[in-house]
Order: structure tokens, then C-alpha cells, then sequence
């Protein structure tokens, strides 16, 4: 690949492989904490509320309390660096599902509505350690790298539900409930992933991203390796690093696929199990789902760079689409046909929170990033509350078939948002992150 003249190609600078390693081992730890709220949480909830109605309030629950946790965090990583702000969000998380077992073992409801909501700092630090992975990156690979961050979920995310079996029946050997089980490993997971990044991430990325954009000369706080683009590339171009949608137009995408995925995910296990089927048909179908959240990332990074971020996020809303329509035509008896739908869901997701990510850090400069990045994953943590809580009551009072539509039908909204943001020009001075072929044409 051939940089356009004049302009030096850019370069990973010696530290990333390392941040990257390091987030990578603390994600396959994590990724296990993740899997226990949306495997079991509304099983839980229902067994103890004796309601389906209010089954989506765990997942409402957790969801608020990662919106609340990613202010938080969000606040320790601009004042202190991302070790500390993530690492003290995954020991927040290790508590509340900590407290979830004791509310299970004494059958507290009050205390379970609790717990759920500092297990949400939990699963709220997960999703932003995908920015860390991306502080060091140069433009053109940060698709690649949040991706990476991303994908190492898999591990953790996709075993998780699968041990619900094993879990329940330690949980129930020590006189817990059964559907507590789950949240043991996730203490257990989150607790390791927080000790991991105390002891291992080092540098602090955020800290050394700053440290390199302050010691540029002339720079544009871009990052630690952004050269200047001929005009003609930057030019019209609105997912161009320092176009004024960018922002904006990222976090649409993300809230539109979080809000639709964890309204069906939620409720599909819920829906299973009214139709017969056990937690072990439920968490191979939930783990399939988390597998295509996570798996496809190194591929979707890679096409997030080379394609463009917008072409990538109204492939989200297609696919999602799709994934609504076909878990409303699936038999309820059908494991495969549910599978599929989640499976669609997933990938959808994936596609919309890898391409929105990379059109937030591409238009906020390192000095901004960490309180910035904690406040649109404060509108996704909310979005995810949304619907998770209204999921429950559609499912009540129209059925799951009428949430996988009514889901597939809003995932459509990501194109009107993408074709506004098309209409706005970039200003003359955007830095683009212009995908390869586009480069090799320069």
C-alpha cells in the first residue's frame, strides 16, 4: 500500500501490541461476567417475581447501572488513566454479582434490584475497553483494533452460558438457588479481569496517547500518528475524523443496535422456556448469539476500515432487520430457527457497535476521548435499559413475535440517520480515514 506523497504512512507506535495483549486476556476473563445476566437474568427475575411481565427488569436493571457506571468510569479514566478506570469497574461488577447470589439465597427482591445494578459497572466496562484498545492506533487500523478488544469477548461470553448447568448445580450444592449459579462465575471473572489490568496494563494508554498528541508539533490531537490528508480526500467526506456529525451519527448507530439486540435477546430465553424447552436449549441458543456478537469482530474491523464506517452501519441495520423478521416467523419449537434469529442479531450488533465506535474516536481528539466515549456509552447503557424493561411488557401483552418485529422494524431507522449525515459536509479541516482502495488511488 502506497501513502500519498508527501504525507508518511502511518505507524503503530511499540506499545500497542502490548495494550493489546493485555485487553485481550482481560476480555476472555470478563466476557464470562458478561454472559451471566443475559443468560439467566430474566429466568431469575421471573422465577422470583412470579411475573413474565417483569422479566425484562434485570436486564433494565444492569443496563441502567452501566450507564451509571460508565459516567463513572468515563471520569476516573480522563482523571486518572484507563488502568484504574476499568479496573475499578470490573471489581464494582465482582461485587454487585456477588450480591445477586445473596439476594437469590435469601430471596430478596429489593436486594436482587440492587445487586443488578452495580453488576451493570460490570458489563458497562467490558464494552469500553474497546476504546482503550483504539487510544494508540493509527486512523486507518482503528477499526481493527477495537475489533480485537472485541472479539477476545468470545472466549469468556460463549463458554459462560454454557456452564449454566455446571454452575447451577454448585450453586444449588451450597444452598443457593439454581439460576444463581451463572453470577458466581461472573464475581469470580470480573474480579480476575480487574486484578489482570492492575498489575498488567502498563502504560496507560490513554495517558501515553496524550502524552505523544501534547509533544506534536503542529499536530491535531488526533492521535498519537495522524498525518495531514491532501484536501481532496478529506473533502465531503462525513465519517472523516473532525466532522461535527461524527459524534453524533456513532452514537445513533450504537443506541438503534443496542436497544433492538438486548430487547429480543432478553425475552428470547423467557420465550423458550414457555415453549417447553430447558436452560440448556436456552444457553446454547444465547451462547450462539453471544458468539456471533463477538466472533466476527477481526473480519468487521477489517471491513469497517477498508469499506467505511457507513457503509458498515447500514449493514447493522439491515441485518438486524432481517433478524427480527426472521425471529417472528420462527416456530417457537424450533431451537435451529431461534438460533438463526439470534445469531443474525448478534452479527447486526457487532456490525453497528464497531462501526459507531470507530466514527466516535475518529472525532474526538485524546484530550476529549475518556469523558466523551463515557457519555455515549451512557446512551447505549440507557438504550439497553429501554429495552430491556419494555421488552417484558411487549412480550405480555402482544408476544415475542410482535418484539422481533417491531425490533427489526426500528434497526431501519440507522438509514435515515446515515443519509442525514451524508448531507452534511466535512469542514476543511477533517483529517480523513480514508478506507485502503480509496488511499491507493491517491
Amino acid at each position: 500500500m502506497r501513502a500519498p506523497q508527501g504525507v508518511p504512512a502511518p505507524r503503530e507506535v511499540p506499545e500497542q501490541r502490548r495494550i493489546l495483549t493485555v485487553l485481550v486476556f482481560s476480555q476472555i476473563l470478563s466476557g464470562a461476567g458478561l454472559a451471566a445476566g443475559i443468560t439467566v437474568g430474566a429466568l431469575l427475575a421471573e422465577d422470583m417475581l412470579g411475573s413474565t411481565g417483569l422479566a425484562g427488569v434485570p436486564s433494565a436493571l444492569f443496563t441502567a447501572g452501566a450507564a451509571l457506571g460508565a459516567v463513572g468510569i468515563g471520569r476516573v479514566c480522563r482523571s486518572r488513566g484507563r488502568r484504574p478506570g476499568l479496573a475499578l469497574g470490573y471489581a464494582v461488577g465482582a461485587l454487585g454479582s456477588l450480591g445477586v447470589v445473596l439476594a437469590a439465597a435469601v430471596g430478596s427482591a429489593p436486594l436482587l434490584f440492587v445487586a443488578l445494578v452495580v453488576y451493570g459497572a460490570g458489563t458497562a466496562t467490558n464494552l469500553m475497553a474497546r476504546y482503550a484498545g483504539a487510544d494508540l492506533a493509527s486512523p486507518a487500523r482503528r477499526g481493527r483494533a477495537v475489533s480485537t478488544v472485541l472479539f477476545a469477548t468470545t472466549f469468556g461470553a460463549v463458554v459462560g452460558p454454557n456452564l449454566v448447568a455446571l454452575t447451577g448445580e454448585l450453586a444449588h450444592s451450597w444452598g443457593i438457588p439454581r439460576l444463581a449459579g451463572p453470577f458466581l462465575l461472573a464475581a469470580a471473572a470480573f474480579g480476575a479481569a480487574a486484578l489482570s489490568l492492575v498489575v498488567l496494563l502498563r502504560p496507560d494508554p490513554l495517558r501515553l496517547a496524550e502524552q505523544l498528541a501534547a509533544a506534536r508539533d503542529g499536530g491535531t490531537a488526533e492521535g498519537p500518528e495522524v498525518p495531514a490528508a491532501p484536501e481532496s480526500t478529506a473533502a465531503g467526506r462525513p465519517d472523516a475524523p473532525g466532522h461535527p456529525a461524527g459524534v453524533a451519527v456513532g452514537t445513533a448507530v450504537m443506541v438503534l443496535t443496542q436497544l433492538v439486540m438486548i430487547a429480543v435477546m432478553t425475552m428470547t430465553p423467557v420465550h423458550m422456556h414457555a415453549h417447553g424447552h430447558g436452560t440448556r436449549a436456552a444457553g446454547l441458543v444465547i451462547a450462539l448469539h453471544v458468539a456471533a456478537m463477538f466472533l466476527p469482530s477481526p473480519l468487521t474491523g477489517l471491513l469497517v476500515d477498508r469499506l467505511g464506517r457507513h457503509r458498515m452501519a447500514a449493514a447493522a441495520g439491515v441485518t438486524l432487520a432481517a433478524a427480527g423478521g426472521l425471529g417472528a416467523l420462527a416456530p417457537p419449537q424450533s431451537v435451529p430457527a431461534l438460533a438463526a434469529a439470534l445469531i443474525l442479531l448478534g452479527l447486526g450488533w457487532n456490525f453497528g457497535l464497531v462501526s459507531g465506535t470507530a466514527l466516535v474516536i475518529d472525532a474526538l481528539p485524546p484530550a476529549r476521548r475518556a469523558s466523551g466515549q463515557g457519555l455515549v456509552d451512557v446512551g447505549i447503557a440507557l438504550a439497553g435499559a429501554v429495552g430491556g424493561l419494555s421488552s417484558g411488557l411487549v412480550v405480555a401483552l402482544g408476544g415475542y413475535r410482535t418484539l422481533a418485529l417491531a425490533g427489526g422494524l426500528l434497526a431501519l431507522a440507522v438509514v435515515p440517520v446515515l443519509a442525514w449525515a451524508a448531507r452534511r459536509p466535512a469542514p476543511a479541516h477533517a483529517v480523513a480515514v480514508a478506507p485502503r482502495a480509496e488511499r491507493e488511488r491517491t
